[in-house]
């Protein structure tokens, strides 16, 4: 938790730096739906804090419709906007828009999600997406013992939406941890689905991952066959998973369930003992090293990067600040959630 406070702590000094330099320049935040409890509490934390540091922000949110957040984008140009910062519904649909910035000269940020196939695309922020998967790997090789434990051990994927950039990141980062042991006997997957193509859940939609893990049980464990854990990318897949799993599960014990984001039910799900972890990103300090990075684009600083190799957008390698991530469960939930102000004990009450 002190980390966490001190990284916010970093950032609001630099944030309250950057509020001298702000005189009413206007950003674009676009971010792809309402529908999905992160990208409100992202999109909030970047408005009050550009608000904040005296810069006008254009928030929109374009209810997971390409066409609606191209529009959006253009808009936000034509109305002045001299950055604009992308969470996109889809990485590689914003090509007009990403054109027209460019034409323009208004500098864009790619949110979390990275912007394909175009050159128009100046920075990316994010987390270490890689690392996420890797931490959920390594979460369930310790709790199932992988290293010690005989087996064999039942284990599913659920991955999350082909056109997000990041799907892949958390999906291989995640599978480089388990495959060994796939490759080895000690983990077997019944559904027999271990490829990307055939595990994402297209918009991390919620009933998405319940239907697609309601196949798999009953074609899979309805005779009561254990299952030990599934790895679920985010957790809106492993809502629906948890969902499934008590609807239609036979076994004996109950899996371990990954996830990610924190979202209020997921962690919920924690406290009671249904989602064994969920990786926290908090989107504060990523929000605010996006106002930092349009600070110093705007002040015509150097703009602070820790990435300059990883994210390749088919056209360019993309500049990017990359955040670290962690795990939450049932045992460190108060002080990473609760005692650093991102969630109140009112907010996870039943």
């Amino acid at each position: 938790m002190k980390k966490i406070l001190a990284m916010l702590l970093v950032a609001m000094l630099a944030l309250s730096c950057v509020a001298a330099l702000a005189e009413g320049e206007r950003v674009g935040v676009s971010m792809p739906t309402k529908d999905l409890q992160r990208w409100n509490q992202d999109g909030a934390y970047m408005e009050q804090l550009l608000t904040d540091a005296g810069y006008v922000a254009d928030l929109q949110f374009a209810n997971n419709n390409t066409a609606d957040q191209l529009s959006q984008v253009m808009t936000m140009i034509d109305n002045g906007a001299q950055v604009v910062v992308i969470a996109a519904i889809e990485g590689s649909s914003l090509g007009q828009a990403l054109d027209y910035a460019g034409s323009k000269g208004v500098k864009v940020i790619a949110y979390d999600r990275l912007l394909m196939d175009n050159e128009n695309v100046d920075y990316y922020a994010t987390f270490d997406n890689y690392k996420v998967g890797t931490v959920q790997g390594e979460f369930v090789r310790d709790a199932l013992d992988l290293d010690n434990a005989e087996g064999p051990f039942n284990v599913e994927f659920t991955a999350g939406d082909p056109g997000d950039n990041n799907a892949g990141f958390f999906f291989n980062g995640a599978m480089d941890v388990l495959k060994p042991y796939i490759d080895s006997g000690k983990i077997v997957v019944p559904s027999g689905e271990i490829e990307f193509e055939k595990v994402a859940t297209p918009t991390w939609k919620t009933d998405v991952a319940q239907g697609r893990a309601e196949t798999i049980i009953n074609d899979n464990y309805a005779d009561g066959t254990e299952l030990d854990a599934w790895v679920c990318s985010n957790d809106s897949t492993a809502l629906g998973v948890t969902n499934a799993l008590e609807a239609n599960y036979a076994g004996s014990n109950w899996p371990i369930i990954t996830g990610q984001d924190c979202d209020i039910q997921n962690t919920k799900n924690m406290i009671a003992g249904k989602q064994a972890m969920s990786v926290f990103k908090d989107t504060r300090t990523l929000a605010a090293q996006v106002v930092k990075m349009v600070g110093q684009i705007l002040s015509g600083e150097e703009v602070e990067v820790n990435d300059v190799e990883t994210y390749n957008n088919n056209v360019k390698v993309v500049p990017s600040f990359l955040c670290d991530p962690v795990f939450a469960n049932a045992d460190n939930y108060k002080e990473l959630l609760i005692d650093s102000g991102y969630y109140t004990e009112a907010d996870l009450a039943d």
